[in-house]
C-alpha cells in the first residue's frame, strides 16, 4: 500500500488533486477542507499522506483503486477512526470532511449532533452514531472540548502564518503550535512569519531553551 507521496502538485479538481513525479502523473482523492491549503501549493512539490481503497462491485469482479491524500498524518489517522464507523465508507467519508478534521473531533467528543448532522452526506441518523462509536477516542484530535475553531485563538495572523510554514515542512501540526507557544514566551515582539520560523526552529533544536 502506499502510504505516502511526494511530488508536484500540477491539478486541482472538485474532490480531488493531481500529483506528479518523474513523468508519472497521480490523481489523488483529497476531502474538502483540505483543497483551500492545497492550493497555495499549485506548482510547488507537496508530500501527501496516503492510504488505499477499491471502489467498484465485489461481484462483478470490476474493482478500481483508489488513492486518498492528506496533508497531515494526523488527518489520516482521524480518516481511519471514521471510516470504522458502520455506514461510513471512504468516498462518504472523503465528502463528509468540509470541515478540519479537529473541528470534527470537537464535535465528536462534546456530542454535538446538530453540527455532525450538518456535514455532507451525513444526517441526524449517522450523527449520532458516529458519536455513539467514536466518542472518547478522539481526545488526541480534538483542540478544544467547546467546539471553538481549530486554531488556537491566541495566535496573530503572522504567528498562524509561521504555523502554516512549519507544517508544510513537516513539523506536525500539534508539535508547530508548541513551538510557536514558546517562541511567543521568548520573543513576544517579532514581526514576520519568517523570523517566528526561525525562532520555532532554533527552539527546536534546543539552541533556545
Amino acid at each position: 500500500m502506499i502510504v505516502r507521496l511526494t511530488g508536484t502538485l500540477i491539478e486541482i479538481e472538485q474532490d480531488a488533486v493531481v500529483v506528479e513525479r518523474e513523468g508519472v502523473a497521480r490523481e489523488v482523492l483529497v476531502p474538502g477542507f483540505a483543497l483551500v491549503e492545497l492550493a497555495a501549493y499549485r506548482g510547488q512539490v507537496v508530500t501527501l499522506h496516503t492510504t488505499e481503497f477499491f471502489e467498484g462491485n465485489h461481484n462483478s469482479g470490476h474493482m478500481v483503486p483508489r488513492l486518498l491524500g492528506f496533508l497531515h498524518s494526523e488527518d489520516r489517522a482521524f480518516f481511519a477512526k471514521f471510516v470504522s464507523v458502520k455506514g461510513i465508507g471512504p468516498k462518504k467519508a472523503l465528502k463528509a470532511l468540509s470541515e478540519p478534521v479537529r473541528r470534527i473531533a470537537d464535535w465528536i467528543e462534546s456530542g454535538d449532533a446538530k453540527s455532525l448532522s450538518r456535514l455532507p452526506g451525513i444526517g441526524a441518523r449517522a450523527s449520532e452514531l458516529i458519536i455513539a462509536s467514536l466518542k472518547g477516542k478522539l481526545e488526541g484530535f480534538a483542540m478544544r472540548s467547546d467546539g471553538a475553531d481549530s486554531q488556537p485563538a491566541n495566535l496573530s495572523t503572522v504567528q498562524r502564518d509561521a504555523l502554516e510554514i512549519l507544517v508544510a515542512w513537516g513539523d506536525s501540526r500539534n508539535e508547530a503550535e508548541q513551538l510557536i507557544q514558546r517562541a511567543a514566551q521568548l520573543h513576544p515582539d517579532l514581526d514576520s512569519a519568517d523570523e517566528w520560523v526561525r525562532k520555532a526552529y532554533r527552539i527546536k533544536s534546543g539552541v533556545e531553551v
